[in-house]
């Protein structure tokens, strides 16, 4: 039986933190690593020791399986947890760590190596007996066999990297001219993100629920399911909302699936946790599409309605335990929903951010968890994963969880950089999702045209507002002690600012017109030479560094909002708006006419160049 006492956690950000939680609960000492942008990130003051272990390049810190053994041996760690993603479904560290009498808090290598290969789980689940869709999963990996399979499989159809995860290396084809051109674009893709070509060819299952069941196994010959997870909404193959239970399941379809996925785990002796991933068709009919030999990101989901802790789980079994509960006690109450808030800009296809975090306040309330691990005045770094924190509700009944989650998106306050704090807003009060009736083809059928996807320009509310915070600052600073006061000796004259809002401007005046204990009321005027003009009467009721409060006809509301130098962040509706104060700036200076530079707007790897010199 393992004996461990200290766990080096192989990871970074909410799942370090998660892991190094349930395990000091357990009594275990904890040691994080981290990378040279990470070295004031909560993770390392959760722990009781931390170890810097390289670059910001995950290939020279947290992939570098050399510097994670050499942790443990600084610190005397005889455990390592891998969280999930890096090396957490990597075989090789797995026995890297056994060789080295460290304890790997996960499943076996060789169950990792054979669910780690499309190609060859799927093999093993065809004789296992478990329901798989129908495709090819052959040796050849030739170009011209491919094609022959694919035209017999028939079209649509999905290719996909025997080694992937994740989307990459996936393509839908629908049409048999299109077939070539994605193949060689997903080895591409496979080859560049796993350093495997190999591809396996499926049958497209047409607007399915992407179901997933947990199951969780010991040395002791007991393997259980822990409930379904559905996590059918998904943008290019990646998750978005994840639930638990689905909203279609019946026990009888549980029980089949569950039972299934048992058989899936113990056909590659598994130990610990895993989750087994189906398609479910519109007639009840589920096909076996992956293992991952790992915690998932939405395990939190799981816990919520079984009232268990997996990470104690896991840390119980690889440490000799046994399961705490068995099959016949496992049961499912209420339910619970999360979503993956992300630093991307919807409005720009999605594209990642980067920059300071100059406010994070997480909401809080009834039924509301919060896994995050990231802090106010750290940054969000181009060299990880942009997904900032997961945000969890849960409730008695479906709708209540809904209610609840979309209440603590909203309320969660991220300023800074650009999130997708609103696209996951409007996904769960959209009818279709508020009914249960999302499949795996949402965003593109139902969602595609929401206008949290859409580049818009401010609201005329936001731009008065944004007005009047720099006209307060520009207040205090010039007369503390009558901020808001507007004492003046004569007439009141407007103020004029200029704002500039992505690619545009805007010319406002602010106009104080009274002042008294009910606040300060103020005409604010939206360029008012233009052909558009707008105007707005608003009373500020109270100014703080990081909140005001304002009247508009009679309505009271709050805006948070951010500054840093000449530009300001509001918490509006979109999210963070950002706004620069250009009034005094000088005119810019037109761009060299030809600098021999193409800059990309994110950091990047040039996989395949295109085009040619001499070509238009």
């Amino acid at each position: 039986m393992p004996d461990f006492s200290k766990i080096l956690v192989a990871n970074r950000g909410e799942i370090a933190l998660r892991v190094i939680d349930s395990a000091r609960a357990a009594g275990y000492r904890t040691v994080a690593v981290f990378s040279d942008p990470d070295a004031d990130s909560p993770h390392v003051h959760a722990a009781d020791e931390a170890v810097h272990i390289g670059a910001a390049p995950a290939g020279q810190s947290y992939l570098d399986a050399d510097k994670l053994l050499a942790a443990c041996r600084a610190t005397g760690a005889d455990a390592v947890h891998p969280g999930y993603g890096f090396l957490s479904e990597n075989a090789d560290f797995g026995e890297a760590c056994e060789d080295a009498g460290i304890t790997f808090i996960g499943p076996p290598s060789a169950a990792i190596r054979l669910m780690g290969s499309k190609r060859e789980s799927k093999l093993a689940m065809l004789a296992a007996g478990v329901p798989c869709v129908p495709g090819y999963e052959g040796d050849s990996q030739d170009t011209d066999k491919l094609v022959e399979e694919a035209r017999r499989i028939g079209f649509p159809l999905m290719i996909k990297a025997s080694a992937g995860g994740g989307g990459r290396g996936m393509r839908q084809v629908d049409h048999a001219d299109d077939l070539e051109a994605s193949l060689k674009s997903a080895r591409s893709e496979a080859e560049s993100a796993f350093g495997n070509g190999e591809l396996i060819l499926e049958k497209a299952v047409i607007r399915p629920r992407h179901v997933e069941i947990q199951v969780f196994a010991d040395t002791h010959g007991h393997c259980v399911y822990l409930g379904e997870r559905d996590c059918s909404i998904q943008r290019r193959h990646q998750k978005v909302v994840e639930e638990a239970p689905c909203p279609v399941m019946t026990p009888e379809l549980r029980q089949q699936m569950g039972e299934a996925a048992v058989n899936a785990a113990q056909a590659c002796d598994y130990v610990g946790a895993g989750t087994v991933e189906f398609l479910l068709d519109a007639e009840g009919n589920f096909y076996f599409l992956e293992m991952n030999t790992r915690l998932q990101v939405e395990h939190p989901v799981t816990e919520l309605v079984t009232g268990t802790d997996l990470v104690a789980w896991q840390i119980r079994v690889a440490a000799g335990g046994e399961l705490p509960l068995s099959q016949e006690q496992i049961s499912l109450t209420g339910h619970a929903i999360e979503v993956r808030l992300y630093a991307e800009d919807p409005a720009q296809q999605f594209m990642p951010q980067t920059g300071p975090i100059l406010r994070w306040r997480p909401a809080a309330g009834p039924g509301i968890r919060i896994d995050g691990g990231i802090s106010e005045a750290g940054e969000v770094s181009p060299h990880y994963d942009p997904m900032l924190a997961k945000i969890i509700a849960y409730g008695e009944t479906r709708a209540e969880a809904c209610r609840r989650l979309a209440l603590a998106v909203e309320d969660s306050l991220f300023l800074g950089v650009n999130s997708n704090k609103r696209f996951l807003a409007n996904i769960l009060r959209h009818p279709v999702f508020a009914r249960g009736e999302a499949t795996t083809a949402f965003i593109g059928e139902h969602f595609g045209e929401d206008a949290s996807m859409q580049p818009a320009q401010p609201s005329a509310r936001e731009l008065a507002l944004a007005a009047l915070i720099f006209h307060a600052r520009t207040a205090q600073a010039t007369a503390p002690a009558v901020a808001l006061a507007n004492w003046r000796s004569s007439i009141a004259r407007p103020w004029p600012i200029k704002l500039a809002v992505g690619e545009g401007q805007h010319d406002l005046r602010v106009l104080p017109e009274t002042t008294g204990i009910d606040g300060s009321r103020y005409r604010v005027d939206i360029d008012a030479e233009s052909d558009t003009p707008q105007a707005l009467t608003l009373t500020l009721e109270a100014f703080g560094a990081e909140q005001l409060t304002y009247s508009e006809d009679g309505v009271r509301r709050r805006m948070h909002y951010a500054l840093a130098g000449d530009t300001l962040y509001l918490d509006g509706e979109r999210g963070n708006e950002a706004f620069r104060d250009i009034t005094h700036a000088l005119p810019a200076k037109p761009d060299p006419a030809a600098d021999g530079k193409i800059l990309a707007p994110m950091d990047g790897a040039v996989v395949e160049i295109t085009v040619s010199e001499g070509e238009r």
